[in-house]
């Protein structure tokens, strides 16, 4: 199921933004702050959560004032409320405080909790139709056409963050979709393009985060190096523009200068171009329809100089046959792939697992996972704790 043009952009309330950030203390959250405190008569915060960091998150609250801090772990709300004492800032802790927090009357919400943590939340801002800004993947990977429905039920609006998904959204036309011969996914490729297998065998977390153009957490930065991450936008990517899964491909641009491109019938192809600076896509959604300063490098096209494209290699990076199939097959299997995804990368940057065992888990668990329809949330819960408990049994047998 795909949203449309009137799904993801209506018509936005006019007058400054009342704003939550899901997932601030992160590295979309902080960016997004600091766009915030820099245009603060524009916007007014009223919630941030995180997962554990209660330093930053006290400190985030004492500058921006929100009404409510809510941090994740139960064990650290004393730890909160005595950072955020003498302020008006209410402090909360635990699941339910989060998605009570995401259901605060903001006007736009930043969806940036990693993981599959953060689809309740989210779903949560959507019922009571905020515009949100979506950098959380696994809301359309994990829940996709449940989610869709969702967002069409309550007449919420999606701005995409990713910048791959945000470039396309600003030269897609929504007008004239039929006109669209296909939606390109750019990719750096990440650290490990040139490695062999062989050479991937030894890879260490360590050199795994090293994202050599963007700056990203460990997860997402894991997700890049072994493609994943270009996977589960493929699938996001079906789901936010009218296409179809054949209509997607990707393509390695290792200087990520391109951030994706629409291809139309006439031959045209329209790209949007920037730095590889995350504040760029964020800035775009938190100011939309407008634009605002994003205080990102400019691009200077001479001092690039030279762009270069290449296919992938789904040989040496399984992970992205991998999600072509789940989408495909659909149901389940998308749910499935992240979940086993999620399970295997904790595992990696434990240092239990090899590089090259994370695609390898996906697969297993792909295979050996019940197949199915997702009819609801429950649904998709149910699968995901599925796929995580089959997906632990071949992490034990590494």
């Amino acid at each position: 199921m795909n949203l449309n043009a009137t799904d993801l952009a209506p018509e936005p309330a006019t007058g400054p933004r009342s704003i939550t950030v899901l997932g601030s203390t992160g590295s979309i959250g902080t960016n997004t702050l600091e766009l915030i405190e820099s245009n603060l008569g524009n916007y007014a915060v009223e919630a941030l959560t995180a997962n554990k960091n209660v330093e930053l998150l006290a400190e985030q609250a004492r500058r921006l004032k929100p009404r409510t801090a809510v941090v994740a772990d139960p064990d650290r709300y004393k730890e909160l409320k005595k950072l955020l004492g003498g302020t008006k800032t209410t402090a909360a802790a635990g699941p339910e405080a989060i998605l009570e927090a995401a259901s605060q009357p903001a006007d736009w919400v930043m969806a940036s909790i990693v993981g599959a943590a953060g689809l309740k939340p989210t779903l949560t801002a959507v019922r009571r139709g905020a515009t949100i800004g979506l950098a959380n993947k696994e809301c359309l990977v994990s829940a996709g056409d449940v989610f869709v429905k969702e967002v069409l039920s309550h007449k919420a609006t999606l701005l995409p963050v990713d910048s791959e998904h945000s470039a396309i959204f600003q030269v897609f036309d929504f007008n004239d979709a039929e006109r669209v011969h296909r939606v390109i996914l750019t990719a750096s490729g990440g650290p490990f393009r040139e490695f062999s297998r062989e050479e991937m065998a030894s890879v260490t977390p360590k050199q795994a985060v090293a994202h050599p153009n963007w700056d990203m957490g460990a997860k997402i930065s894991v997700d890049s190096a072994t493609m994943m991450n270009k996977g589960l936008e493929l699938i996001e990517a079906f789901h936010l523009f009218p296409v179809s899964e054949q209509q997607i491909e990707i393509l390695v641009h290792p200087q990520s200068v391109i951030h994706s491109m629409v291809d139309y019938v006439d031959g045209s192809v329209l790209a949007q171009l920037g730095t590889p600076d995350m504040r760029t896509p964020i800035a775009y959604a938190l100011a939309w329809p407008k634009r605002m300063s994003a205080h990102a490098p400019r691009l200077e096209l001479e001092e690039v100089a030279t762009l270069t494209f290449e296919k992938p290699d789904d040989v040496r990076f399984p992970a992205l046959r991998l999600a072509r199939e789940a989408l495909k097959a659909g149901g389940c299997a998308p749910t499935v792939l992240n979940a086993a995804n999620e399970v295997a990368v904790d595992h990696f940057l434990n240092h239990r697992i090899g590089f090259l065992d994370i695609s390898r888990i996906v697969s297993e668990t792909l295979d050996a996972a019940p197949t199915g329809k997702l009819a609801n949330l429950d649904d998709v819960s149910e699968a995901d704790a599925e796929a995580r408990r089959i997906a632990e049994q071949f992490v034990v047998k590494t």
